[in-house]
């Protein structure tokens, strides 16, 4: 493993995100906590010292979870960030619970680093609202005048206009930023234009969703011979981890690993710093516009839209039902795998509220993606039943 530089501090390259932890029954909730503490203690003698969970995760249980297992290890032997929920007006006036219930479910006396929750569109007025995030943010300073925090800083899923107007209103106080950022996004979700501001600002880059949520590995599959004519020995998660390291202002990139292959796997590929060539880059951009064309949904299964969805439709699992019908030009498990979804859960049973849309980091027309897969169901030549 090698380090990056954090002010005073040697942070691993890689760290371990703790939103797609291993789980029991295929239920969120239920985190497979066995799996989980061998895949940390990995972590731990492999070099990897930061550690990444927040509110939300796993409905509340990531933060438990992981504060469990890391309290089995020395407080200095790593470093534990978590976040402040944004998602819910409610939470910006419940500041000192939320703080204090997190330090309780994660069994620290104080986080190494702290950010804001998601900054986006859904949010922003609040932040700009001095009764609200104003209050937000003079109480997370004082925790850290009081070394209760060690670092403050945010991640964002924000349009440029209003990532600007966040940083231009608290940016004095933001130590660092945690963007999405992978090759697919360079300038597909203006990630670019991020980059350059943070590293003009002289704020560090975190990277999140360096493999779009597993979701490249799957996208690029057509193209895997081409890949590795060029770079025999690399998997598509090593092109895409050397892509961030060609980035100016990187220091930490966060990988959701869900299982101990994908842990050791990236492990392997952050033993050096090995990045790709300025044509392959090229290459790899030439495989995004591919991917677009082909009318790809840039979902990647944040599952934050689930949380607003009256319905409670799985919308991940649709969208990638859909992805999959298109690539393949009518799948033949396309309408077997919307029967399983469930009664009263498909396509169909949308309502067109849109409450989904507000949530969305991606800005996808969610209720469009699922009327357009109902229809693409319906007409699809192994379709045996109708579509709910």
């Amino acid at each position: 493993m090698y380090y990056n530089d954090f002010q005073d501090l040697k942070l691993s390259a890689l760290g371990m995100g703790n939103m797609r932890l291993p789980v029991l029954d295929d239920e969120k909730h239920s985190i497979d906590e066995e799996t989980t503490a061998r895949m940390l203690d990995y972590c731990l003698k492999n070099g990897i010292n930061y550690f990444d969970t927040a509110w939300p995760y796993h409905d509340g249980n990531s933060e438990i979870v992981v504060g469990n297992i890391l309290s089995n290890y020395p407080r200095d032997s790593f470093y534990l960030a978590t976040k402040f929920p944004t998602f819910d007006k409610s939470y910006f006036t419940r500041q000192e619970e939320v703080f204090e219930k997190q330090l309780s479910k994660c069994k620290v006396d104080y986080f190494d680093f702290y950010l804001l929750h998601n900054v986006s569109g859904h949010n922003i007025n609040y932040f700009m609202d001095p009764e609200l995030g104003g209050k937000v943010i003079d109480y997370l300073l004082k925790q850290k005048e009081a070394g209760r925090i060690r670092h403050f800083g945010f991640s964002t899923h924000a349009s440029s206009e209003d990532f600007v107007k966040f940083l231009d209103t608290y940016g004095q106080y933001m130590e660092f930023c945690q963007i999405q950022l992978n090759w697919f996004d360079w300038e597909y979700q203006d990630a670019k234009f991020k980059v350059d501001e943070l590293n003009k600002r002289g704020i560090p880059i975190w990277v999140m969703e360096p493999v779009r949520g597993g979701k490249l590995i799957n996208y690029t599959q057509p193209y895997i011979d081409e890949l590795k004519a060029l770079r025999p020995n690399d998997e598509i998660t090593d092109w895409c981890f050397k892509f961030l390291r060609t980035v100016p202002g990187v220091t930490m990139i966060l990988s959701g690993m869900s299982n101990e292959n994908q842990l050791h796997q990236n492990v392997e590929t952050f033993k050096e710093r090995d990045v790709l060539t300025e044509d392959e880059v090229k290459f790899l951009f030439g495989i995004k516009d591919k991917i677009l064309a082909a009318k790809m949904i840039p979902c990647t299964a944040c599952r934050y839209c689930t949380d607003t969805c009256p319905q409670q439709l799985d919308i991940p699992k649709m969208i990638e039902i859909y992805n999959d019908d298109v690539i393949a030009e009518y799948a033949f498990s396309t309408p077997n795998a919307i029967q399983r979804l469930g009664e009263g859960k498909g396509p169909t049973d949308c309502i067109q509220c849109r409450q989904c849309e507000s949530q969305c980091p991606q800005n996808i027309a969610i209720p469009d993606v699922l009327e357009m897969l109902a229809q693409r169901a319906a007409d699809n030549p192994f379709a045996k039943r109708p579509v709910r």
